[in-house]
């Protein structure tokens, strides 16, 4: 048989993320799972043998097996009765599981997650409580009375059966919890983020006052109401020999949220009504303590500890200390929650500057002054005053970049954050972590949460450059948040309202990519509201001097060298030239004399063009060439303009970007004459 978990020495398997199986119960999420970090296989069935055993009379004895492979967690059906599904869709063989997916096992649906903290479906269903004041000691009989503790006085025990009855001495002295506490606070401040203080606290605290079960839960940041238990998330839990973690009835998290106190509720197992404690008997809980993660009147979660021995319940003193470590555990978390905030301010600060640099460090800019780089500076100036959607149309290296730029700097959002995203540069699932951001444990190596560029761009504009290379799935959810500016992180599930303008740039044929089936036709009518083309360099010729002088300023600026200046042969070379590469051709040709030129003067030899196929055709002989007027370029271009549209002037004029009235001039100008066309 294949050995489908990685050997136990690959290095690989300790970089396996930890992943969770969430059991409903009816109407309720209730066991969670902790799938094994080493990548051995875990096998779900009604038999014993199993390690996730499922009362299930629809489920097969041996029904299925989790493994990992490839860097992700798959699913294989072991031929069961009544089949496997993940998220509906029938698992003929293997399938992958991907965040989120549900898979069902005759009527057993687990949930599968990495984010042990993601928002489960169902709230879990509260109850009224009775006020409480300081920290008390309940039993679960709710016809017997209690007896209210205060927290700064040593408090008096009552058992079932006898209310008069003092405790025996606390276990411990105070100098042993003091240690306890230290060491925890220790502990918790050398944590570098939630779920690792969360686990801190866990590890150091249920040896600490013999607790068997213990769990950390906390409200998201974005949630107002703290008083309802469905709202919590699960950060951390400990269980005992890799038992599921089992979530219990709220009516002790519903009254310490209500009270904003603790409880030490004792004698569970020997008590006839449970009701009031939903599930603490399928766990074999015999005392409980839920006491509340709290700095001044904010309320950050719950702690919840349980101890399944009848002999050694838990104590007030381990009340107390569970009180002490949950204030200290709140004081932390808001450190925590600051330091990342101040590190989210950091990191847009930082992809602003980078934009910044990025805009000083240009190597060119929209320089020219010919008509049609006049015509794209007005259409820029008209456009940028408003917040409509612009596509930008053009040849790869002729400046889409540019123009998008001088869209934003020209705005009113030219105070905000300009961000550019590369949509060829990336996988789909890249693309997708990068426009819209992802959770911690999303997905393999997602070790934080990181904003996207969608929330980086917020208030500014983002730039998507070449966005007709999106696959369908992506353009699906981009179409959503352009329709309505709201989305969801990668394994998130709040919604993220953000303020952004969008200006997308493509050197493909949408047209023709949305009669092929590669673009959708809906998000082609959103995006080009507004359309700008950017001229190919051959389109503006009589730019090509100004623009290689500027090239070569900067680029004797940026690699630290003298002043240097191109010869007239030179700008003759660089003028006959066809410029298959554009404006980023230029640049290179440009930037390769400055870096092999020792001299303080570039000429014609000096020159060195790509060797790319089609490139010897265009390029004029290495010897240098007799020198020509600016009149004697342009009239060549015009005849090769001509030839490439076999004489239809129209077609020549649009290209050249002049009035046919215009075109007729200059061939008049340049004594073009019919004998110049072929034969009509």
């Amino acid at each position: 048989m294949t050995n489908l978990a990685p050997d136990a020495n690959d290095s690989s398997a300790t970089r396996f993320l930890e992943a969770y199986l969430v059991l409903r119960d009816g109407a309720v999420w209730r066991e969670i799972y902790r799938l094994p970090t080493n990548g051995s296989m875990m096998t779900l069935g009604r038999d014993a043998t199993n390690r996730i055993v499922l009362p299930d009379d629809r489920c097969s004895r041996t029904h299925c097996v989790l493994f990992f492979a490839d860097d992700q967690w798959h699913v294989r059906d072991l031929r069961s009765r009544n089949g496997t599904t993940i998220d509906g869709v029938p698992v003929e063989d293997t399938a992958p599981v991907d965040e989120g997916a549900i898979i069902c096992l005759g009527t057993t649906e687990l949930l599968f997650t990495r984010e042990l903290s993601r928002p489960l479906d169902a709230p879990f269903p509260g109850s009224d409580a009775p006020t409480r004041e300081a920290a008390r000691v309940a039993t679960t009989d709710s016809d017997t009375n209690s007896v209210i503790l205060d927290r700064q006085s040593r408090p008096r025990f009552i058992s079932e059966g006898d209310l008069s009855s003092e405790s025996a001495e606390m276990g411990g002295s105070v100098r042993e919890a003091f240690a306890t506490l230290y060491r925890l606070i220790v502990g918790m401040m050398s944590s570098s983020d939630t779920k690792q203080v969360c686990e801190t606290v866990l590890e150091g605290l249920l040896p600490a006052v013999g607790a068997d079960i213990g769990a950390v839960l906390l409200f998201p940041e974005e949630v107002d109401d703290r008083t309802q238990p469905g709202n919590l998330r699960i950060i951390a839990y400990h269980t005992p020999e890799d038992l599921p973690y089992r979530r219990v009835s709220t009516k002790l998290s519903s009254s310490v949220l209500s009270e904003g106190e603790a409880i030490l509720a004792r004698g569970l197992s020997s008590s006839a009504k449970l009701t009031d404690y939903g599930s603490l008997r399928d766990i074999a809980a015999t005392s409980v303590i839920c006491s509340p993660v709290r700095h001044g009147d904010r309320v950050h979660g719950v702690l919840h500890i349980y101890s399944r021995d009848a002999e050694h319940q838990l104590t007030a003193e381990a009340l107390e200390l569970a009180l002490a470590v949950g204030d200290h555990l709140a004081t932390i978390l808001e450190s925590l929650q600051q330091t990342e905030s101040l590190t989210a301010s950091l990191r847009r600060a930082e992809d602003q500057n980078k934009s910044l640099t990025q805009l000083l460090e240009i190597e060119s800019d929209l320089i020219g002054d010919s008509r049609p780089m006049r015509e794209l500076r007005d259409s820029i100036a008209r456009v940028a005053v408003s917040d409509a959607t612009v596509l930008i149309r053009g040849e790869s290296g002729v400046g889409k970049e540019l123009v998008s730029r001088a869209v934003h700097f020209n705005s009113k959002r030219r105070d905000g954050p300009f961000v550019c995203v590369n949509c060829a540069a990336l996988t789909e699932t890249l693309l997708e972590s990068e426009l819209f951001g992802h959770e911690k444990g999303a997905f393999t190596g997602a070790t934080e949460r990181k904003a996207g560029k969608f929330e980086q761009a917020d208030g500014g504009t983002l730039f998507l450059d070449e966005v007709g290379e999106m696959s369908p799935s992506i353009q699906a959810k981009f179409l959503r948040v352009l329709e309505g500016q709201s989305f969801e992180r990668v394994g998130g599930h709040t919604p993220i309202h953000v303020d952004v303008r969008i200006v997308a740039a493509t050197n493909r044929n949408l047209e023709e990519a949305v009669e092929a089936g590669d673009f959708r036709r809906d998000l082609l009518y959103r995006l080009q509201v507004i359309e700008l083309y950017a001229p190919r360099l051959s389109e503006h010729a009589e730019d090509i001097p100004l623009l290689a002088r500027h090239l070569l300023e900067r680029a004797c600026h940026r690699l630290g060298r003298p002043v240097m200046e191109l010869t007239p042969d030179a700008i003759n070379k660089l003028c006959a030239y066809a410029w298959p590469g554009n404006v980023r051709e230029l640049r290179n040709v440009v930037e390769r004399a400055v870096v092999l030129n020792p001299g303080s003067q570039i000429t014609a030899a000096e020159l060195l063009f790509s060797p790319m196929v089609g490139s010897d055709a265009a390029e004029p002989d290495q010897a240098e060439p007799p020198a020509v007027s600016l009149e004697d370029v342009e009239r060549r271009h015009i005849l090769q303009t001509l030839e490439t549209t076999k004489w239809n002037k129209r077609e020549t004029a649009r290209i050249l970007g002049i009035n046919r009235s215009t075109l007729d001039r200059k061939l008049q100008k340049y004594e073009v004459q019919d004998q110049d066309s072929p034969p009509q």
